[in-house]
């Protein structure tokens, strides 16, 4: 049997399953037991005099933490990991939303062979599992004739990873190709592929309807539903209330998840509050990406931004509507840095939405939340029996945490430590052509 003790850990409470006292900052003070890659035991931690007499178990290792936190493994449930790393070759030209339609359209056209799509994917999968990510749900743009080539290709990188990183897809399309034909066909191959329903959606007069036909078509498949939602800073743009509406309409009985909701942070109050209701109703969850959205969000030529671009944090959370934070795109026209690094994605919320005075539950925001989103119950928390999927840092306090990268941080899987080098951008240099990285 292989076993581990790591000692004085201190761990989110909200990231633990069962009743743990508060010992400062909302963090528990445990001594862990892991046998055979799970968690066998959780116990108040021992004083030093006491770690002194107790023997370890014959043949058990020992890793002291000195009060350094320790978090389960990082689920990211809204990631771009088919258009990541383009950047090089598809820059955009003025960080514009609309220019970053323009420039991915261009790329995909001309580049997203089978095996262009794999080698940035899998880079992208390198750099998460590095940082200590054990799920994560990727969008596909899926418009014909992409769908052929990036489903059958996310099928076989799921296969490849398990064991790694769980690998969840949602189709990313827009409203009007479900309309048609191609509606059906879409969702067949999500269902065939266990993956999600998922579409953009915008303000139109046809809205509605298109979202029933929506709904029909994931209800009589079983599916759950991930939307691209409001993502402007555009008053008008309200079509969260228009999709709880739907989902209460249809009695929709599968997950629905909307992503970005910008739009909440510019419209009036009553119009936020009549919403908020709406989404609670009908049981909607939320994911902020807040790195992308401020990047993009509020910006035009020679004028500092004066909004942030993220959604309400603040009162999803009071509503107790379910609300995650995730790393959305990655070098990509959307966002040019990014290293799909859920505690970077975490310090910036922190930062940019004031999450802090107390930070309290929001870790589970990139850890328990998202777990419960894709359905994953053993991820995102940690509890006896659980797996010994974990993060170990230094830093003990969340002034510590929150003030570096925590470059140094250890990543166990089935409590065995991983190589946690990042991998070489060199190494996609082969699909920039003659562009000149020297």
């Amino acid at each position: 049997m292989q076993r581990l003790e790591i000692t004085d850990a201190r761990v989110p409470v909200c990231l633990l399953e069962g009743a743990f006292a508060d010992a400062g900052e909302g963090l528990a003070r445990l001594d862990i037991e892991i046998a055979d890659g799970r968690i066998a035991g959780l116990h108040p931690a021992a004083t030093e005099a006491r770690r002194k007499r107790a023997a370890l178990p014959e043949g058990a290792a020992l890793l002291e933490q000195e009060g350094g936190q320790v978090w389960p493994g990082l689920v990211d449930v809204h990631a771009h990991l088919d258009k990541g790393h383009i950047w090089p070759r598809a820059e955009n030209p003025d960080g514009t939303f609309a220019a970053a339609l323009e420039a991915v359209e261009r790329d995909r056209a001309a580049n997203w062979s089978a095996a262009d799509v794999r080698a940035r994917f899998e880079f992208g999968l390198r750099c998460a599992l590095a940082h200590g990510t054990v799920a994560i749900r990727t969008h596909l743009d899926s418009r014909p004739p992409q769908h052929r080539i990036s489903w059958p290709l996310f099928a076989e990188l799921r296969a490849a990873w398990a064991g790694r990183i769980d690998l969840q897809a949602a189709s990313l399309v827009l409203p009007e190709d479900m309309a048609g034909p191609f509606g059906e066909e879409i969702a067949d191959l999500v269902a065939a592929s266990g993956g999600v329903l998922g579409c953009v959606t915008f303000m139109s007069p046809g809205l509605d309807a298109l979202l029933d036909r929506i709904f029909a078509l994931a209800a009589e498949r079983g599916l759950d539903l991930d939307f691209h939602v409001d993502e402007s800073l555009d008053p008008g743009a309200r079509s969260l209330c228009h999709i709880a509406q739907a989902a209460l309409r249809h009695r929709f009985a599968g997950r629905v998840l909307c992503g970005h909701c910008c739009a909440l942070a510019v419209q009036p109050p009553d119009e936020v509050a009549r919403t908020l209701d709406l989404a609670a109703a009908a049981g909607i969850a939320v994911v902020s990406l807040p790195m992308c959205n401020l990047y993009l969000q509020d910006r035009a030529p020679g004028r500092t931004p004066r909004r942030r671009g993220i959604t309400l944090l603040h009162e999803l959370a009071a509503r107790g509507i379910p609300l995650a934070l995730a790393s959305d795109n990655c070098r990509d026209p959307f966002f040019a840095w990014g290293d799909h690094d859920l505690l970077e994605v975490f310090r910036e919320a922190v930062r940019i939405g004031q999450l802090d005075r107390p930070l309290g539950a929001w870790p589970a925001a990139v850890a328990a939340t998202p777990a419960a989103i894709m359905g994953l119950p053993e991820a995102g928390r940690m509890r006896v029996g659980g797996p010994a999927d974990l993060v170990l840092f230094r830093a003990r306090h969340y002034s510590e945490l929150l003030a570096r990268p925590q470059s140094d941080r250890i990543v166990l899987r089935a409590g065995q430590p991983i190589d946690t080098a990042l991998p070489d951008h060199r190494a996609l240099d082969h699909l920039f052509g003659a562009a000149d990285f020297s």
